[in-house]
């Protein structure tokens, strides 16, 4: 009998909160983290809009040693553990060889791989960072994490561009399940917001051109355009159910499904017909016992992006057949942006808080009804709900799909 896995503790640097409950508050609040970028000179780019993490402070996580030797992406996903961590507890309280670390990105150091070739350009190799590749790595994180909190369980580095940190999340609940470890910190981290990455997402047509921060990154509306970047780190404590009663820890959910499967369709475009996504959410919501008529709230991939939103509604109806109408499906991508190899995870925050507080956080922005979207996207304001169950979906550019469900965390 696999064993069952809790979540005992979440950290978050995020465009609308650099702290979990901030984060929560702010989603809650339907607050808006898209601005005009500051983090680059975008004059000349006809993507004016991103959502930028602000005051953050990476000294108050780590010592200057490290940050001269860690890129801002590294950064995002210290400081989130370093939040999980002091949240969960568990720290002096798993055997080091039972605590594991399951941390992805997306892409990695970018800003540390502008800023070398710029050194290379202008004065030859030699002026290149001996640190370039241990800064750069998108497995340095999960290395880093290992590192300061001595975990010598399984760890892994999962890459699949969105979904990355949900199959984080995934794998890890896989491991735990299975006896690997008694604990796993797991989650994602992303910092793209430089010229190179917006002209990049920009010129395979994948951003909104929108200047208008509320009409920007506006899923599921009609008039949806493109996707808003996003950047920051989340971070949550997955712990096997027995270990984490002993130790008289607070469980703020139970991870009870998981699914994970590919488009086999196209290198950035979803399958039209959400096949391979239906798959993926049929899996886990098969896995997690969900019944027919369990409530339901679903915090969708729900990207702004006129295929994503379609392809995703069309999923959701083929996976949940008529509990797809009465389920609550918000995108929480309307406030933060995408924040890419870390969105799986604050997402999975925002549905583990939703299930736990009664409160479903709105998609903000939401004017034009799409008639191909057609569930209950909770347009603007949050809503309160009795909740059995919520999922998370993240879908990523080479046909890679995630679902996570949870559950109030009940003994058996």
């Amino acid at each position: 009998m696999s064993r069952r896995v809790v979540v005992t503790g979440m950290g978050a640097v995020t465009p609308v909160g650099n702290d979990v409950k901030t984060f929560w508050d702010g989603l809650v609040s339907g607050k808006n983290g898209i601005g005009p970028i500051t983090k680059f000179d975008a004059s000349g780019y006809k993507v004016k809009l991103a959502a930028e993490v602000r005051d953050f402070h990476p000294e108050d996580y780590m010592e200057k040693p490290m940050l001269r030797r860690t890129d801002l992406y590294c950064q995002y996903a210290m400081a989130a553990t370093a939040q999980a961590m002091e949240d969960s507890g568990i720290a002096g309280k798993v055997a080091p060889e039972r605590l594991g670390v399951y941390i992805g990105s997306g892409i990695g150091g970018m800003k540390t791989f502008i800023e070398e070739c710029t050194k290379l350009n202008a004065g030859g190799p030699r002026k290149v960072s001996p640190l370039f590749i241990p800064k750069l790595i998108a497995n340095i994180a999960a290395g880093n994490v290992a590192v300061r909190y001595h975990a010598q369980g399984p760890s892994l580095c999962v890459v699949t561009a969105c979904a990355t940190s949900a199959h984080c999340i995934g794998e890890a609940y896989r491991a735990i399940q299975r006896g690997d470890a008694d604990a796993i910190i797991t989650g994602g981290a992303e910092a793209t917001i430089n010229g190179l990455g917006i002209a990049g997402f920009t010129n395979c047509m994948a951003l909104s051109k929108s200047q208008d921060p509320a009409r920007a990154s506006i899923p599921f509306d009609r008039e949806r355009n493109g996707f808003v970047m996003g950047e920051g780190g989340a971070i949550l404590i997955l712990e096997e159910y027995e270990h984490a009663l002993s130790r008289g820890a607070r469980v703020y959910a139970e991870l009870c499904g998981y699914g994970n499967t590919n488009d086999a369709y196209h290198m950035t475009a979803p399958q039209p017909d959400g096949i391979g996504a239906a798959r993926a959410i049929r899996a886990a919501v098969r896995e997690a016992g969900v019944a027919p008529d369990a409530k339901l709230y679903i915090n969708a991939h729900g990207t702004s992006t006129t295929l994503n939103d379609r392809t995703e509604t069309l999923a959701f109806k083929r996976a949940l057949g008529p509990q797809a109408r009465t389920a609550l499906v918000s995108s929480t991508k309307s406030m933060t942006g995408h924040m890419l190899g870390a969105t799986g995870a604050a997402e999975a925050i925002a549905a583990v808080l939703a299930l736990k507080t009664g409160v479903v956080p709105p998609t903000i922005g939401y004017r034009v009804p799409d008639p191909e979207c057609d569930l209950d996207y909770v347009p603007n304001k949050a809503r309160k709900a009795k909740l059995d169950f919520s999922l998370s979906t993240n879908l990523g550019f080479g046909g890679h799909n995630a679902c996570l469900v949870f559950r109030k965390a009940q003994q058996q």
